[in-house]
């Protein structure tokens, strides 16, 4: 992120704590307003098409001893973001979490506390984790696809890479901050891009020379994707003008990574318009496909049934094609992989299965 960014990210941090001092002078029990991050709270933004945080608060408050100790740990966090950035240094979230073991009564019991409270800091202040220093720990993804970019060095300089030519098999991977001080795309001889859910398929289709063949940029997701896969998923879908598809599994969870592509995960609410790419199109496995393509398939767990019985409340599934798919898993009582299409060979993937559906929603 730019130095500016930072600098202005302080500032709101700063206006924390002096809004709790203020509460204290003033001889009130300090607290601070939050928004309520559940699925109740999601609302459709019109403007951006994502969801978003709604205007429902809860209260931090003092009066009782775990939020004074949540507002003591807070404290302590706008220190150290100060000091990180003054110092011109980084943090991952879980040194920040062993660092706390330093603050005495201000130190946390568990990571998710430490987490879940610099979540909190985004949303107060509308500034993300990276304008405060604080690396994930996670690696981005992989990209395989013909797409040139600048990336800068830790050194300042600028390398030419092209995400085909330039990389090994494994591909370009991903750095945690994706910004335009950081990456900048050059050029890119391509029509889309998939995003793909397991390291297995996706290398099928960099085995296939699917990227070539079909003029596709590939992009492995790694599961739940991180951030700044999804945010370079957005900038090469806006500023590249490259439509994007999500390959994923035939499961509740996997519609859950779509979704977090698409219109942004629950707890990513508050940044959906910076992650999110709305146009994305789902091209994964669905409970049409296992009966069209005779999948193999596993049994819905209990827990798959409670998950897709969920999802057809959630604003993020509110349309006919999903509330179809999901009604008929749940009647068909059945779920499949990826990897199920390698029941007819290793090139029916990429030589029928997705030539097919890419050529149905008009990308091919």
């Amino acid at each position: 992120m730019s130095e500016q960014s930072q600098s202005e990210a302080v500032k709101e941090l700063e206006k924390i704590a002096e809004d709790i001092y203020r509460q204290i002078k003033e001889g009130k029990i300090p607290e601070m307003k939050i928004p309520v991050r559940t699925k109740n709270n999601i609302v459709f933004d019109i403007r951006h098409g994502v969801w978003k945080y709604g205007g429902n608060f809860g209260k931090r408050s003092a009066k009782k001893l775990d939020g004074a100790y949540m507002l003591l740990r807070t404290l302590y966090i706008l220190d150290f973001i100060k000091e990180m950035i003054e110092q011109r240094k980084s943090s991952t979230l879980r040194e920040m979490y062993y660092i706390s073991e330093g603050w005495n009564e201000a130190k946390f019991h568990a990571q998710d506390e430490s987490n879940n409270l610099v979540e909190d800091l985004e949303i107060v202040t509308r500034y993300m984790r990276e304008d405060f220093k604080l690396r994930p720990e996670e690696d981005g993804a992989r990209v395989i696809g013909n797409i040139t970019i600048n990336e800068t060095n830790r050194k300042g300089v600028k390398k030419r890479i092209n995400c085909r030519d330039d990389v090994g098999d494994s591909g370009y991977t991903i750095p945690y901050n994706v910004e335009r001080e950081k990456i900048e795309f050059l050029d890119v001889d391509a029509d889309f891009v998939i995003a793909i859910e397991t390291g297995g398929m996706f290398d099928r289709l960099v085995e296939n020379g699917f990227d070539e063949k079909e003029r596709a940029v590939l992009v492995h997701l790694k599961g739940q994707p991180a951030r700044s896969t999804r945010r370079f998923l957005k900038r090469m879908n806006e500023e590249m003008g490259l439509p994007v598809v999500v390959f994923t599994d035939g499961d509740p969870w996997s519609f859950r990574i779509f979704a977090s592509v698409a219109y942004g995960a629950i707890k990513t609410a508050h940044l959906s318009e910076y992650l999110a790419t709305p146009t994305a199109e789902f091209v994964g496995i669905t409970a049409s496909d296992i009966l069209n393509y005779d999948l193999p398939t596993d049994k819905l767990s209990e827990r798959d049934v409670d998950a897709l019985k969920a999802e057809l409340s959630d604003p993020r599934f509110q349309t006919e094609f999903w509330t179809s798919e999901i009604k008929a898993m749940l009647e068909l009582k059945k779920k499949a992989e990826q990897q199920a299409l390698a029941k007819y060979g290793l090139d029916f993937v990429t030589d029928t299965y997705l030539p097919e559906k890419l050529s149905d929603m008009g990308i091919l």
